[in-house]
């Protein structure tokens, strides 16, 4: 699982140019799903995503994670991070899961979110979206559930 996590002061998703998510202070997290991926691979970037301290404390240093801050996550399907772009000029997406499998896991992550107490929201699975995002920093961080 690949999941870019966004430090936001704000981040929405729109849908035919409506607002369909909404979030302010949290994580905008593109996720995507990878085959061979599984509820091991949830349970890891979970507990990393929630307890990294990415959020500045009084003295503007990083040291809160969003369950200190109480923040929120928007999280965003995004299947095309499963690319392979070594070869040629048009990605490979080999390895990305079947869009029914990565639609169970992904509904599994950001209910974990949910059970850990962090209020979480979803963009809508396998539409077009619009996502638009307020980087905090900018403070952007790759998560790849096979180097945790």
């Amino acid at each position: 699982m690949i999941i870019v996590a966004q430090r936001c002061s704000s981040a929405k998703v729109l849908i035919n140019k409506k607002v369909f998510s909404e979030i302010k202070s949290g994580l905008l997290l593109l996720v995507g799903v990878e085959k061979g991926d599984n509820q091991k691979d949830i349970s890891k970037v979970v507990d990393k995503i929630i307890n990294l301290r990415v959020f500045e404390d009084n003295e503007g240093k990083m040291n809160l994670s969003v369950l200190d801050i109480a923040g929120s996550i928007l999280a965003v399907s995004q299947f095309t991070l499963c690319a392979n772009v070594k070869k040629g000029r048009r990605p490979s997406f080999v390895n990305a899961q079947s869009p029914d499998i990565s639609l169970d896991l992904y509904k599994k992550l950001t209910n974990e979110f949910r059970l850990k107490g962090v209020k979480t929201l979803e963009g809508l699975f396998g539409e077009a979206m619009n996502v638009e995002l307020n980087n905090d920093g900018p403070a952007t961080f790759i998560i790849n559930s096979n180097k945790l």
